[in-house]
């Protein structure tokens, strides 16, 4: 029987074991996808206890507490950080099998030397002994992100977001880098709160919006904004997408309409969805950015929930809108006229993990090496049988070889021992192969894809430019 959680945590093999700690547990980590904020990093936010580091935004950990009962006090109300870490304790050992499980004891290992198991029992010693270290500068949020050997991170940010913490990071000159993301995502539903976006917009981009064509403007203006600050990506988080045709959309009277509060018929959200998508589309080709499209959640459905506390706060599942007509018609429409950029795909519903693999595959063009990437596994399919069906059907229908990796698409400091849950999984699921014969016993072959997958392709991926890299 294996022990549990020690250095060959889920390594089955020796040849698994030498892939992961020769080939994958050095190699520098870029996270380039996560809603860490940028104030904590760029102040370096010294946590006031272990509930502010943990809990503190993490829906997942919300969801597990609200499944074993616990009242919504003791997760985002106003109970104290020792009364929520007592619940959450009291919740870990009711969370196994869960990643939740691996993930809680993997953070407590790595940052604090704790290999205890979390429970009830333990709960009070555990949060004095983390409180404490938390304390220390070696725990503030610059240095979590340094223990992990975080390189490079991409938060996510509003597009009239001033940056002004990005760049104050970026004059300190300390590690990791920071560069953010553009995410225009509410200015592609035009639903509620449509009128304050597009004035905010008009005040950022100093762009009077009266028309389709200005708003595409004010955005540009943005995104070169955003450049200026080193940004590289684009993402975008939407249930699908739509094989319209927008060309004869009357998109000037639906941005007036929208922007005065009328309702929208659907068609006319979606044709105004994929009209400025695509119109972003090309502004990143332009740019060499790197567009990320995560597609199918259905989100907020407890509406007694979000209305109790908002949104985003762990009510949103899976969604099984149709995806590949949609997601076919846009990357084609970029694709013919030479527009289309370096884009990573993600899907959230596991049924669609073929037809996002192939969906990849199509677009590539030769022009650079996995220009067009299958995201890693995401959201609720970032676990261990996510992650290996992700790695089989991408080694299936692609090149796993190109994957450009892990992403933590994270809120807290504390999650990044995920790179290395990854790391470990992949090596298995290789080490596996080889005991198999169904892949040569070659260590320095597959050492070396382990490397790339890990770091390396990521690297050379999104080349991010000497000066957002000279801190």
């Amino acid at each position: 029987m294996k022990p549990f959680l020690n250095e060959n945590f889920i390594l089955q093999n020796r040849f698994a074991e030498r892939l992961y700690h020769d080939y994958a547990a050095g190699q520098p980590i870029i996270d380039y996808h996560n809603h860490l904020s940028p104030m904590d990093l760029a102040q370096n936010r010294r946590f006031t206890d272990i509930t502010a580091a943990w809990l503190e935004g993490d829906h997942y950990k919300w969801r597990a507490m609200r499944a074993n009962g616990i009242p919504e006090e003791l997760i985002t109300g106003k109970a104290g950080g020792l009364d929520k870490f007592r619940a959450w304790a009291a919740t870990v050992p009711k969370t196994l099998r869960n990643p939740l499980y691996h993930w809680t004891h993997l953070e407590l290992q790595r940052y604090f030397g704790i290999e205890e198991l979390l429970s009830a029992a333990n709960a009070d010693r555990i949060y004095e002994r983390t409180t404490a270290r938390l304390r220390e500068d070696s725990h503030r949020a610059q240095g979590l992100l340094q223990q992990m050997k975080v390189e490079v991170i991409c938060t996510t940010d509003h597009p009239t977001d001033r940056l002004e913490f990005h760049n104050a990071h970026h004059e300190a000159r300390v590690q990791p880098i920071m560069l953010p993301t553009f995410r225009p995502d509410r200015y592609l539903y035009a639903g509620g709160g449509f009128a304050d976006y597009i004035t905010s917009l008009e005040k950022a981009a100093e762009v009077e919006i009266q028309s389709f064509g200005k708003l595409v403007e004010a955005l540009e203006k943005r995104i070169d904004f955003f450049g200026d600050h080193g940004c590289q990506l684009a993402d975008h988080g939407l249930a699908c997408l739509y094989p319209l045709d927008f060309k004869d959309a009357r998109l000037d009277d639906i941005l007036a309409r929208a922007r005065r509060g009328e309702t929208l018929a659907p068609l006319e959200k979606q044709q105004f969805q994929m009209a400025l998508l695509h119109e972003l589309g090309k502004l990143y080709a332009e740019r060499d950015w790197t567009m990320q499209l995560h597609l199918g959640p259905l989100r907020n459905n407890n509406s007694r929930l979000v209305k109790l506390i908002g949104a985003d706060v762990g009510a949103d599942s899976i969604g099984d809108l149709p995806q590949a007509n949609g997601l076919a018609f846009f990357l084609d429409a970029l694709d013919v006229i030479g527009r289309l950029p370096k884009t990573i795909l993600y899907n959230l519903n596991p049924r669609d993990n073929e037809l996002f693999a192939t969906m990849a595959g199509n677009f590539n063009d030769g022009s650079r090496a996995g220009k067009i990437q299958w995201g890693s596994a995401w959201w609720f399919l970032d676990q261990k049988d996510g992650m290996e069906k992700q790695f089989n059907t991408l080694s299936n229908m692609g090149l796993l070889s190109r994957f450009v990796g892990m992403l933590t698409d994270s809120r807290s400091f504390l999650s990044f021992p995920r790179h290395e849950y990854f790391r470990r999984i992949l090596c298995n699921l290789i080490g596996q192969d080889v005991e198999q014969g169904l892949l040569p016993h070659d260590e320095k072959l597959l050492g070396e894809m382990v490397a790339d997958i890990c770091y390396r392709n990521a690297r050379d991926y999104f080349n991010f430019t000497r000066e957002s890299q000279d801190v």
